[in-house]
């Protein structure tokens, strides 16, 4: 909420104090403007959809991040939930029609293992923003559908399925993996299904074509529009593409995933239903879904077998692509880690807790396969956790060392602050920590993070470049102890 704002972390994204930033930021082009993160799902959910409409916008999110987002020291679902369902009526009130945008690889989706599950996710949002609260809902999906077949099928199965017109198929960046010339291939990768998807079927969905430097920076004006002609001309040359491409199978996987979708909604109403869960009312909806958490419905109501260890413990209908891609990312970094280190490892008994500081939690995810197939034990200490809580569960739990995984611009002062709770308690617990390591200065009038690296090092963090050097570090940690 803007009362609280200037003593909370600054973030990466942009930040919009009143209803006159709204409408600046809308005013230099004759479009209707899309805000599509941090305006539902939060505490402060009504003040900005008040803002967001009176800047005109006809597209308003993120539904998904209610599922899964936390505001770093806000822990108030409450709150969050009742600000969301008022101001997705207010949407709904609208003599205009607005649609409530969800993102569901910000959502369930990251979570889910099954792409049936993830259709479901979209009917579950559709009872309950849609039937229950009267406003037309639109889904938003992408970053991380790197397979042809599953992204065109997917998009066959959310056109067949959907009620309002799309917001937009987001750009699949997690392929982008090499420097700026390999990264405009994966650009044409993904960006050639979605173009064949609108021309099979139109579902309105705008195709978004990331600049090619997004992995590495925030990209300036000139990559934007040097994505945004590549991808017009891409449109051009695509008008006979679809004769080229085998249709069928990505139909009949879509209808796989649409059986499989509407079986998990029907599934999880039922579930709900059977515990007490008022399924037509839209707060207990919310808060039931966001509290029981993606993996837990997945693993109590998802279409495929519960034959599976792992993860969801059920064999998915049809995978997701996000799953393989963490595996594949976890046996590399696997196979860097010499015989001699894994036997020593495993002999070394050791115990970590392992966190994320912020949502992002692929990092995690990836390093939780490494360190089982290492004998490690971990501790989940949780995504997006605070330093306070993080420090406790460790020291509580006996761990040999805490692993942290971090991306959105606040690593130096995370772990000044994990230290400082560390300390509090009498522990010198070694933190050992990864990802994007950079800070957005909190002088700084601008989102852009800088590199603290060095920081880190000097004030006494172990760096982990890649996932193989926590597994070095981790057995250096537990031989000092012997």
């Amino acid at each position: 909420p803007a009362s609280m704002r200037k003593d909370a972390p600054l973030g990466t994204g942009l930040l919009l104090d009143g209803v006159e930033d709204f409408v600046k930021l809308c005013e230099p082009a004759p479009v209707a403007p899309h805000f599509g993160d941090f305006v539902l799902g939060f505490p402060a959910a009504v003040e900005n959809t008040r803002a967001a409409l009176s800047a005109g916008a006809t597209t308003i999110g993120n539904l998904g991040q209610y599922f899964t987002f936390r505001l770093p020291g806000w822990d108030d679902d409450i709150a969050s939930t009742q600000a969301t369902v008022t101001a997705i009526a207010l949407i709904a009130a609208q003599d205009a029609d607005v649609l409530v945008h969800s993102n569901l690889d910000d959502g369930f989706a990251a979570q889910f293992t099954d792409l049936t599950c993830v259709l479901g996710a979209v009917l579950l949002e559709q009872h309950i923003a849609g039937t229950l609260l009267g406003a037309q809902v639109t889904h938003c999906w992408g970053h991380h559908f790197t397979d042809p077949l599953r992204r065109l099928a997917f998009h066959l199965a959310l056109a067949d399925v959907s009620v309002s017109p799309g917001s937009m198929i987001y750009g699949n960046t997690v392929s982008y993996l090499g420097n700026d010339a390999q990264n405009y291939a994966s650009l044409a990768s993904y960006l050639s299904i979605d173009i064949v998807g609108q021309r099979i079927a139109p579902t309105g969905h705008a195709i978004n074509p990331v600049p090619v430097s997004e992995n590495e920076r925030i990209p300036d004006i000139s990559e934007i529009i040097d994505a945004q002609l590549f991808a017009g001309r891409l449109v051009e040359l695509s008008e006979n593409r679809p004769a080229t491409t085998d249709i069928e199978q990505a139909r009949k996987m879509a209808a796989e995933i649409v059986t499989g979708g509407r079986r998990f909604c029907h599934q999880v109403l039922s579930g709900l239903d059977a515990i007490g869960i008022d399924t037509h009312d839209a707060f207990a909806m919310l808060l039931a879904l966001r509290r029981i958490g993606g993996r837990r419905l997945e693993r109590e109501f998802g279409s495929g077998s519960k034959d599976r260890p792992g993860t969801s413990r059920r064999s998915p209908l049809v995978p997701s692509p996000l799953e393989e891609e963490i595996t594949a990312v976890a046996a590399a970094q696997l196979s860097r880690v010499t015989a001699d280190e894994r036997k020593r490892l495993a002999e070394a008994g050791a115990r970590v807790a392992l966190a994320t500081t912020d949502v992002h939690e692929h990092g995690k995810l990836a390093l939780e396969r490494v360190l089982r197939s290492l004998d490690v034990e971990t501790v989940d200490a949780g995504v997006s956790v605070d330093p306070e809580p993080l420090a406790i569960i460790a020291i509580s739990n006996s761990a040999d060392a805490i692993l942290l995984s971090t991306y959105n611009g606040i690593a130096l002062n995370y772990f000044r602050a994990l230290k400082s709770a560390l300390s509090d308690r009498g522990s010198k617990l070694p933190v050992l920590i990864g990802g994007r390591l950079n800070q957005i200065p909190q002088s700084s009038n601008t989102s852009l993070p800088v590199d603290v690296t060095d920081q880190l090092r000097n004030e006494g963090a172990i760096v982990c470049a890649e996932i193989e050097d926590a597994a070095t570090a981790l057995l250096q940690i537990k031989e000092r102890q012997q």
